[in-house]
């Protein structure tokens, strides 16, 4: 949910230390049987409830139990705390670039009695260095621009086990459907829809091991992550057809 390290003005959720004016809330949601129980603040993002976006990730999280899981942009912490009730003999990390989130989902931790998670404060995938997870699962912050969020895209195999996921939520308007085709053109062996719903889609994607490193690479020298996929050439863009002359069909006759 955040990832910016910039300190943007307006305050934005996304923000290392919001400036809005604290104003708590207690809400819960039923997960699996199981009333789960948050605190959400001002400055956080969806900071007066679930977002449905959020809400349909969580539908359709896939935890083994053992699996370790990354919840990367946690906000309050929904996913994260949800993935570790799945996985009570794995690993939950939940990270932000937001301190005040990231003090809301340690207290989020505590309040559903997880002791597999923990809560690390920094941008995008600093706070993981090199470790590795089962599942990475993510609501970023579309808003943040479309390199932004193609560079998340391309760091996050380096973070996944051999067999390793990434869930990613996003809604029609925020371009999901272009990041589902870049997913599918870039990664292997591809994506797959799991969920849809008021607009957002839940896309699953896997990819080999070694496909992160060589597609932030390939960003870092400028490449095509947002243009054609596998290289190919772009197709000529059709020529415009000239209106005719008043007077004149376009045939001449």
């Amino acid at each position: 949910m955040s990832f910016d390290p910039a300190e943007p003005a307006p305050d934005h959720y996304f923000s290392a230390h919001p400036r809005s004016p604290s104003a708590r809330r207690a809400l819960r949601f039923l997960y699996r049987g199981e009333i789960l129980t948050f605190a959400v603040d001002a400055g956080v993002f969806a900071s007066r409830g679930l977002d449905p976006g959020t809400a349909l990730l969580i539908e359709h999280l896939r935890v083994a139990d053992g699996d370790s899981v990354l919840d990367l942009g946690c906000g309050w912490g929904a996913v994260g705390v949800a993935a570790g009730k799945s996985t009570p003999r794995g690993r939950v990390v939940l990270t932000d670039v937001n301190r005040r989130a990231a003090r809301l989902a340690r207290e989020n931790l505590e309040r559903n009695h997880l002791t597999n998670g923990e809560v690390r404060v920094g941008a995008q995938f600093a706070p993981v260095g090199e470790e590795r997870f089962d599942l990475v699962a993510t609501n970023p912050p579309f808003h943040v621009g479309r390199a932004a969020i193609l560079a998340i895209l391309a760091e996050v195999p380096a973070h996944l086990t051999p067999r390793g996921r990434l869930l990613l939520v996003g809604k029609g308007s925020s371009g999901i459907r272009f990041y589902q085709e870049w997913l599918a053109a870039h990664w292997s062996p591809g994506v797959a829809v799991v969920g849809r719903g008021s607009g957002y889609r839940v896309l699953e994607a896997t990819a080999e091991r070694g496909d992160g490193p060589a597609l932030a690479e390939a960003l870092m020298k400028g490449g095509s992550l947002g243009g054609p996929p596998n290289g190919r050439a772009e197709r000529p863009a059709t020529p415009r057809r000239r209106s005719a002359p008043r007077g004149k069909s376009r045939t001449g006759e």
